[in-house]
């Protein structure tokens, strides 16, 4: 299946470097502007598509699935996450998901770092008092953070960039401990000074910092319950780079208006872009929206690899990131 002869519909707007390969590859359809598709034009989208070069902001479910057209064989995903794809169902109707592992690791790592920071240097509220007309001037006990040095940080999740975390960490002298479906290898754990811990709970009740790396799946939804939140240390911070639906955000607001939990720096929400409004409201939140991956190189890289799924599979072989319900 020559790539030429594909069709490939892209529901985003991507870097105009990978636009351009794209047309120069393949027979495309790009998007003009940056709006979300809706459920209609996505299924319209599939109906003649060969390929579909989705993004997080796509919701693809099994109803969605059902008015896909006979000639749809792959969803080449333009980001790591799958969880706005039904896999199962897709494999079941022929069709191949692929997606984007590994390039967001450095980028996310930093932010994490970042957060991190900003949040125990309360720096959100440093920037809003330098550009208000309160600001008096320097202070012995005026907006007084913590010291990272020493501190105790959690990582739930320590896939390829709670790994990144823990060797960032490292460098500000915090203490790494972890927790994961699976224990890291002795070699692995000893490399990064890590210490594991089977019980999440008991993990979440000793940390200083907890920062949120791994991916939602229905066995992760509100891992971060109300009842874990309230194991925290009152002057503990979370941090989440992965997906909001982690998090019990409601749970979390609550706890931070009553100063239960002194800060979080927060780039995924529960629901999307609309983030509750009683969180925005807080001093001691933190947030972004949805950054975490967004450098110019990190986004150039996820389409190149877009463009080798794709072209992998139109030369008739195994896309390289070929998603598989049991990887999930």
């Amino acid at each position: 299946m020559p790539g030429k002869s594909l069709t490939v519909v892209v529901t985003r707007r991507l870097p105009e470097v990978v636009e351009t390969r794209m047309k120069e590859l393949f027979n495309v359809e790009l998007r003009e502007d940056d709006t979300p598709l809706g459920v209609d034009q996505l299924a319209d989208a599939m109906q003649r598509a060969d390929v579909l070069v989705s993004t997080i902001t796509d919701q693809i479910d099994a109803k969605l699935l059902g008015r896909a057209g006979e000639r749809l064989k792959l969803i080449a995903n333009y980001g790591a996450g799958v969880d706005n794809i039904d896999v199962a169902t897709a494999r079941q109707r022929g069709i191949h998901v692929s997606n984007t592992p590994g390039v967001v690791t450095e980028d996310t790592a930093d932010m994490v770092m970042a957060l991190i920071l900003a949040v125990t240097r309360r720096m959100s509220e440093g920037l809003r008092l330098a550009q208000s007309d309160e600001w008096a001037g320097w202070s012995p006990t005026a907006m007084l953070g913590g010291r990272l040095r020493g501190r105790r940080l959690g990582i739930l999740g320590m896939g390829r960039i709670g790994q990144a975390v823990a060797k960032r960490a490292a460098a500000f002298g915090v203490q790494v401990h972890y927790h994961n479906r699976r224990r890291l290898r002795p070699e692995v754990e000893e490399a990064l000074d890590a210490t594991y811990w089977e019980s999440l709970d008991q993990m979440v009740a000793r940390v200083d910092i907890l920062s949120v790396n791994c991916p939602h799946t229905p066995s992760t939804f509100h891992l971060i319950n109300a009842r874990r939140l309230k194991l925290m240390k009152p002057d503990a911070v979370i941090v989440n780079t992965s997906r909001g639906e982690v998090i019990d955000e409601n749970a979390l607001t609550r706890m931070l208006r009553a100063g239960e939990i002194a800060g979080a720096g927060l780039d995924v929400f529960e629901r999307g872009h609309a983030i509750n409004p009683r969180l925005k409201e807080l001093p001691n939140a933190i947030l972004l929206p949805h950054m975490g991956s967004a450098t110019l190189e990190g986004r150039v890289e996820m389409g190149e690899k877009v463009i080798v799924n794709i072209k992998t599979f139109a030369d008739g072989h195994r896309p390289p990131d070929l998603v598989v319900p049991a990887m999930l």
